[in-house]
């Protein structure tokens, strides 16, 4: 099954997470726009900016990736939310959607997003020192020590659109 696939991002962790995904396939990261806020506020705002990644860059490749991360509300949690990461993986004719694991902020950072309308990096600087987090370890990194990074996080949701492609036959229509 060899070919291109082309992520709508140039963050070496989201390309790297899908070449891992796609051992065999030639990736390649391409700007583009998610059409929605800089920092999604809901889940169904955090899979629309993946899809819309996806889909805007498709076009001389087999497959595109957008891949989007944000809050979203969920009940019991410390601050109201948690943190998910969606890839959508374009074919030109369906998306393929996956999850990763999701994680709750600092309550106080959080605060921050929903009140301030600032990024969760920019609600981490004062407290991590690191403007460009996102690229480096990520955030999921910082607060892990270093178990987790922003790329391992990130291909857990790029494994799970792929297992709609692998098993496409069990996903189609009747």
């Amino acid at each position: 099954m060899p070919g291109n696939i082309r992520v709508a991002s140039l963050n070496k962790n989201k390309i790297n997470a899908v070449k891992e995904v796609f051992p065999s396939f030639c990736v390649e990261g391409v700007a583009a726009r998610s059409g929605v806020r800089e920092q999604p506020l809901s889940l169904d705002e955090i899979i629309e900016g993946a899809i819309n990644r996806a889909k805007a860059i498709f076009g001389d490749c087999d497959y595109s990736a957008g891949i989007e991360d944000g809050i979203a509300a969920v009940a019991g949690t410390k601050s109201g939310y948690m943190n998910f990461c969606c890839c959508a993986i374009y074919d030109g004719r369906r998306i393929y959607l996956g999850l990763g694991p999701a994680f709750e902020y600092p309550p106080e950072c959080t605060e921050k997003v929903v009140n301030e309308g600032v990024t969760i990096s920019q609600a981490f600087l004062p407290v991590t020192e690191k403007p460009d987090i996102g690229y480096e370890e990520g955030i999921i990194g910082w607060l892990t020590g270093g178990r987790i990074n922003r790329k391992d996080y990130t291909k857990q949701a790029v494994e799970m659109a792929r297992i709609q492609i692998d098993n496409a036959g069990l996903y189609e229509k009747v």
